[in-house]
């Protein structure tokens, strides 16, 4: 492979996976607007979940439709689409007067995620080499770790800004629209990337798809030498032909029930609800929130949450460097093995905390809280947060514990705040050097090339719904089962995930999309 040919390759994966950037930062901006939204529209647990999970939702039923809608249409058609919704969703968001135009803000940048989400990752794959595929196509996860990133730090930035009560920032009401601002500023790379995806060519793979053979061939030559270019090309062809000739392209949905999909379908599956049921989500989308129940403080929280952001960055880097020498199975026993242990911490963290309002504490409490009130609670040890949290909201009522609840928890507990943001780093590594980039490896190269648009939309739908409840329920789960049971059950979810993958997952290193399906898809 010649530098050029790398260069092109590179540089038209990079420009596709911005995508995955958009994907980031619209699904983690959220982190930083719950506390705010809850309290400006007086929202429920289940209404604060859906918030978050509405964006999910949305984007599982994209996720179906983006597949095939790109193999008709093409796979740029689709991403310039997906560009137009994430900059329509930052507007509205920004703007939104209400909740139920919040939700429905998000609902349209959901669409635009699961659209990018599919069909980025599936370009990548289709137009890169066999040997540099694992890296080309977690440029996608990278660009999606460093949109979380950078939402995270551009939420603490406005919070700050929001709080130094300077001229330009008063005028731009940071202070009183914070969680918009947060919101609107996606609108920005959302253009950006809208433009860019002109400077890129169509999928090869769908070209020969839709008899446009020179054209692919043109392609493909920029990604690697012309011999290599030509043999690619043929295996692609025969592929499909091969496909045309057992009727599969007619019932492409029920070819995905029939027996030699079997194994790629189970392990397709397995890994897209892995990868969402141990908890990622809950993590990225309410970070300050679970931080702030280790007692730190809204600020501190904010601040622990960029270090969240940055672990993800560097331990995907360190995934991109490692899946193509190591291997797409060492790195998911290693990662799953460790999110298990992880949890486990986490709920063994939580489990030892305790829960006291002294006398002394109270005083220090703000003055908008009726202390008075506390006295029935004064004194009284908690060794459970749903006990504490339930006790102390009917002593000051709902709207007071829900607006103070970061100043009384932080009061109240005694705990080892380090030992949490140990237990929630640990595991965003093992998460970020594994199952998070290898997914969307895995489901570019588990499928046939005849169904793969179909194939990878349907693990991506599952995967989006297991998403979109993980975030629905996350907030009633800790208000109902508290934090150590919460985390006790995504840790229970990692070790059943990791036998499985011991058990059933291949190595896929290194072989070529038509050799796998050999190997894999079997009568």
């Amino acid at each position: 492979m010649t530098t050029s040919s790398r260069g092109f390759t590179t540089r038209t994966a990079t420009i596709v996976a911005l995508g995955g950037f958009l994907m980031g930062f619209d699904a983690s901006v959220i982190s930083g607007v719950v506390g705010f939204i809850e309290i400006e529209f007086s929202l429920s647990k289940l209404q604060l979940g859906w918030s978050v999970a509405s964006l999910a939702l949305a984007a599982s039923f994209a996720m179906m439709a983006a597949g095939p809608l790109s193999d008709r249409l093409g796979r740029k058609p689709v991403l310039r689409l997906a560009a137009v919704l994430f900059a329509t969703s930052a507007v509205v968001s920004a703007f939104a007067p209400s909740f139920p135009i919040l939700v429905l803000a998000r609902i349209i940048g959901g669409l635009g995620v699961g659209m990018a989400l599919i069909i980025a990752p599936m370009y990548i794959a289709e137009i890169s080499p066999a040997a540099d595929r694992g890296r080309m196509v977690s440029l996608n996860q990278l660009n999606i770790v460093v949109g979380i990133s950078v939402a995270f730090f551009s939420n603490y930035v406005i919070l700050k800004l929001g709080q130094s009560h300077s001229d330009w920032a008063l005028a731009l009401r940071l202070g009183e629209w914070n969680w918009r601002w947060m919101l609107g500023l996606e609108t920005a790379p959302a253009v950006l990337y809208f433009f860019c995806l002109y400077l890129v060519p169509e999928s090869p793979r769908w070209l020969i798809m839709h008899g446009r053979k020179a054209e692919a061939l043109h392609i493909m030559s920029r990604a690697m030498d012309a011999e290599d270019a030509g043999r690619e090309i043929e295996a692609i062809d025969a592929s499909l032909i091969s496909g045309r000739s057992t009727g599969s392209d007619r019932t492409p949905l029920a070819a995905l029930f029939q027996k030699p999909m079997r194994l790629v379908l189970t392990i397709g599956l397995t890994v897209a609800i892995l990868q969402q049921i141990t908890g990622i989500n809950s993590v990225f989308f309410y970070a300050p929130m679970i931080f702030e129940q280790s007692g730190i403080g809204t600020d501190a929280a904010f601040m622990q949450a960029i270090l969240v952001g940055l672990t993800n960055l560097v331990f995907t880097l360190i995934a991109m460097a490692l899946i193509d020498r190591v291997g797409r199975k060492p790195l998911l026993v290693l990662g799953v093995g460790g999110i298990a242990c992880f949890m486990m911490l986490l709920a063994w963290g939580f489990n030892t905390a305790s829960y006291t309002l002294s006398h002394d504490v109270i005083a220090t409490l703000p003055d908008a809280i009726d202390r008075a009130s506390l006295r029935q609670v004064q004194d009284v040890v908690f060794s459970s947060d749903v006990d504490f949290r339930r006790t102390v909201s009917e002593a000051l009522g709902p709207l007071t514990f829900q607006q103070f609840q970061s100043e009384l928890t932080s009061a109240a507990i005694t705990i080892n705040p380090g030992l949490i943001l140990v237990g929630i780093l640990g595991f965003v590594a093992c998460f970020a050097i594994s199952i998070g980039p290898v997914m969307w490896v895995l489901f570019a190269e588990l499928f046939p090339n005849r169904i793969r648009g179909l194939a990878i939309s349907f693990v991506g739908l599952v995967n989006s719904g297991v998403s979109f409840l993980v975030q629905l329920l996350f907030p009633w789960q800790l208000a109902n089962l508290g934090n150590a049971g919460t985390f006790f059950i995504y840790g229970v979810f990692a070790i059943v995930g990791l036998l499985v993958i011991i058990r059933l997952l291949p190595e896929t290193r290194g072989k070529s999309l038509e050799e796998l399906e050999r190997q894999l898809v079997v009568a």
